[in-house]
């Protein structure tokens, strides 16, 4: 997952800063360096600089840097995160970042944002045309059992057996709208299910979201009831021993006429004596079986890869051209979501702590083993998120830079060098004690098992 995760802030970093570089390159202004990761960690008191690779090549110096948090590219005349001072005492040349109007410098430093977003914007349709879209059907759902709730749910007020007819008080179509981030995050949010006869309303938690970034959360919220029927057999256990077969449903068990898996789990975690009682329906007829129990946990049955039967099913296939329309909505969602989950941590309604995640958490989010459709969709994911964040008003973020741009644009007066400079230590040492935090917070989330 660590392989991932840096294949994928390599790819963003590299058209991020290229964005940077191409727009300094158009208004004639130098780049004296381009890297791929920091070369530097404390560039004011020159400690931990250098490369692991450079090489130099016209008046612009490429390289890797040691440090895979970021990259860089060092433009002529400006004062960035290397601290360069010496040569902004020297006088202004035509090829230098101060030398350009307003108007220049602003798309020099909103180029790394622009590309980030056209990237991902590209991921995104890329991935709504090959891949298409596959939805679980909610009236299937509602059709077939209801849901599942497992412990998330069931602290919120759902039960095993109802049916989410509505979410926020509207209609909806796929089941897998139940636990999207937006839902999560919205003011108020609720569903609306069907119990009986009788329709009731769930209120969601406005700190809810905050279990789905636990270890396993999203697989310990909600699934379709799934009916018991058997599809593959352990060796070496109750079923392989008693001869049950692929097909097999399991139709009663200590007495109790039973359907769904969640039925069978919970009478074998309520059983009292050492024996299991169970029939089974096979083509037609009923079987029956009284087997020792003690010390087993589970008959030794898989069943069917699938939560729900291929006709509970949507697949969706899009043309380039309803691709294209579709993409761009899609990633512009990521940032939506953003501004939502910042909304809830302002009002404090979720915590920093458990908002936020760095590395570590992120190279858990590819998974452990390596899989392209899910490294592209956290790679189109991640390149929105750069955008949003980067366009923050933080000195030393190229939001800062925007700020200080803007307000000479609309003052027609610079900010002092000094005040500028002073502006990007605030700037990185608030980026720095983010990181700090960022760190301890996915490692207090390792030891701890979340």
């Amino acid at each position: 997952m660590t392989a991932q995760l840096l294949l994928s802030l390599s790819i963003l970093i590299v058209v991020h800063e290229g964005g940077h570089y191409f727009a300094a390159r158009i208004f004639k202004i130098k780049v004296e360096k381009f890297y791929l990761f920091f070369d530097f960690l404390f560039p004011m008191a020159n400690v931990l600089n250098f490369s692991l690779f450079k090489i130099k090549k016209g008046d612009t110096e490429y390289g890797i840097g040691w440090f895979p948090l970021g990259g860089y590219v060092k433009i002529a005349g400006m004062v960035d995160e290397s601290m360069d001072k010496e040569q902004m005492k020297l006088p202004a040349q035509p090829w230098e970042f101060r030398s350009k109007p307003a108007w220049q410098r602003l798309i020099v430093m909103l180029g790394g944002i622009i590309v980030n977003v056209i990237v991902g914007i590209i991921i995104f349709i890329g991935m709504t045309y090959f891949i298409g879209d596959r939805y679980i059907l909610k009236d299937f759902v509602n059709n077939h059992g209801g849901v599942q709730a497992l412990e998330l749910a069931q602290k919120i007020g759902i039960q095993t057996g109802d049916k989410i007819v509505k979410i926020n008080g509207k209609d909806f179509d796929y089941f897998d709208d139940i636990a999207k981030s937006d839902v999560l995050l919205s003011q108020n949010s609720s569903y609306t299910v069907q119990r009986g006869d009788q329709l009731v309303q769930i209120l969601v938690p406005a700190n809810f979201i905050e279990n789905f970034g636990k270890k396993e959360a999203m697989a310990n919220f909600i699934l379709p009831r799934r009916l018991l029927n058997i599809d593959h057999i352990a060796k070496d256990s109750i079923a392989g021993k008693i001869g049950l077969e692929p097909g097999d449903q399991i139709v009663e068990v200590q007495g109790k006429p039973i359907l769904y898996y969640d039925e069978l789990r919970g009478e074998i975690n309520n059983l009292k004596t050492d024996s299991l009682s169970f029939k089974v329906k096979r083509a037609g007829r009923i079987l029956a079986f009284k087997e020792y129990f003690k010390g087993h946990t589970n008959i030794g049955f898989a069943m069917p890869p699938y939560l729900v039967r291929p006709e509970g099913e949507k697949e969706i296939n899009y043309s380039l051209a309803q691709s294209i329309a579709i993409g761009p909505g899609r990633a512009f969602d990521v940032i939506g979501i953003q501004l939502k989950a910042f909304g809830k941590i302002f009002r404090r309604e979720i915590s920093v702590k458990n908002s936020l995640s760095g590395p570590i958490g992120m190279a858990k989010a590819y998974g452990g083993t390596w899989d392209w459709e899910r490294f592209w969709r956290m790679t189109g994911l991640l390149s929105m998120v750069l955008a949003f964040m980067n366009l923050l008003p933080i000195p030393a973020l190229d939001g800062g830079y925007v700020m200080f741009l803007l307000y000479e644009m609309i003052t027609g007066r610079e900010a002092s060098e000094k005040f500028f400079e002073n502006a990007i230590k605030v700037g990185m040492a608030i980026l720095l004690g983010l990181m700090v935090f960022v760190f301890y917070n996915d490692i207090a989330k390792l030891i701890m098992g979340s």
